[in-house]
């Protein structure tokens, strides 16, 4: 079971609630800017690549494997930290947080939310 966060889009908009679950993200582990342009995050994305690009400047100070390492950390970082972001990114467009679920799946955490309605 997963704890799900439930977010309404802003009057006028015609869309199902999003939820989002509070877990690791694999997607954004393993590919950081497809996670990104999937979700829309334009800023993190802008930040996940001037990262990269610094990694990649310092791992001449730094060392290639020490470089490395650090890449997978920040990666690690992106894992845990997506659902926030994807939960700020929300709220930046308009949509508001309406509770959590506890579900298996993020239909079922939506059809729950939307049933109490």
């Amino acid at each position: 079971m997963t704890l799900f966060a439930i977010f309404e889009p802003k009057l006028g908009i015609t869309s199902t609630p999003a939820a989002i679950p509070e877990k690791f993200s694999w997607l954004a582990f393993l590919l950081p800017p497809v996670f990104a342009l999937v979700h829309g995050l334009w800023l993190p994305l802008i930040a996940y690549i001037v990262a990269v690009i610094a990694l990649g400047l310092a791992a001449a100070i730094l060392g290639g494997a020490a470089a490395f390492w650090l890449y997978v950390l920040f990666a690690l970082w992106i894992g845990f930290a997506a659902p926030g972001l994807r939960r700020q990114a929300l709220s930046h467009r308009g949509w508001s947080h309406r509770g959590d679920r506890v579900a298996t799946a993020p239909d079922l955490a939506t059809l729950s939310w939307l049933e109490s309605k």
